[in-house]
């Protein structure tokens, strides 16, 4: 939330660069409809392998990882999960599946995010429960070394009442429209991040958001290339720009910048190549 208190969005000004990202993305989704109308049977093959993309990149960011050929037939097929990786994997499918078929009737509230939580962390004693205990985000050096901490979110104690504040905050500043969509959806992601309203899961719930926000306002690549897999192979960039935006969000005196052109870029990545797959004209 406290990237939407006192108008901080409206005041923002832009910088060069996030407004040419930003009309490259506008003008690319415009082409969106034209790009999947040419093949219906190379549609159906992005879907499925962003799906199972999707599954796999966001859980392997968070350390869980299973055999490619088991996490296709747990994403596209009808397998039995054997383990708890293969649960968290099958979990994520099916919060993604909720997300395709019913963006539309999934309001950004602390419900719908609890119940995304409850699939994607299914098997966990506390799927779909606000953290009961205060955590902190830990980093941990390349080369070795004792974790430090990167930074220390909202207590517990504090938790349900920030994620009901930073709903509502996120849904006036879109309905008044006080900020542009995708301008809003970093911030909505960023402070959301930075609650870590869960003891585990934040992660994928975080791009869980990212998708439903983006399909909210008819920014649909997602559904047909993975974000997740972007993501992924830039996970440090992901992680640094997260760590430069955090800094000084409890204070209000953050920069959201970083973090916003980072996910600028990956959907303008997602575009690109939504473009290039999609064949020529």
């Amino acid at each position: 939330m406290m990237s939407f208190r006192n108008n901080r969005l409206s005041n923002t000004a832009l910088s060069p660069a996030t407004v040419w990202l930003l009309t490259d993305i506008i003008e690319a989704k415009g082409r969106e409809e034209g790009l999947l109308s040419r093949s219906p049977e190379v549609v159906n093959k992005l879907r499925e392998s962003a799906l199972i993309q999707s599954a796999e990149s966001s859980n392997r960011i968070e350390g869980v990882e299973v055999d490619p050929g088991r996490a296709e037939a747990l994403v596209v097929g009808d397998a039995r999960p054997r383990n708890r990786s293969e649960e968290e994997v099958l979990g994520y499918r099916r919060a993604l599946d909720l997300i395709h078929s019913s963006a539309a009737q999934l309001p950004m509230t602390p419900d719908v995010i609890l119940r995304l939580h409850k699939l994607a962390q299914e098997g966990s004693g506390d799927a779909g429960q606000w953290k009961q205990r205060d955590n902190e985000i830990v980093e941990f050096p390349t080369g070795g070394g004792p974790p430090r901490l990167r930074f220390k979110p909202l207590d517990a104690k504090e938790t349900p009442a920030a994620m009901d504040e930073l709903c509502r905050w996120y849904v006036n500043t879109v309905d008044q429209r006080k900020a542009q969509p995708l301008v809003a959806t970093a911030a909505l992601v960023l402070d959301f991040l930075c609650i870590h309203p869960f003891r585990d899961g934040n992660g994928r719930v975080a791009r869980l958001l990212t998708l439903l926000a983006l399909y909210h306002f008819g920014y649909d690549v997602g559904r047909y290339i993975s974000l997740e897999r972007l993501i992924e192979e830039t996970r440090d960039d992901y992680y640094e720009n997260l760590r430069l935006s955090s800094q000084g969000w409890h204070e209000g005196t953050h920069d959201l910048g970083p973090w916003l052109n980072y996910l600028l870029v990956i959907v303008r990545r997602a575009y690109l190549e939504l473009i290039e797959r999609a064949g020529p004209a």
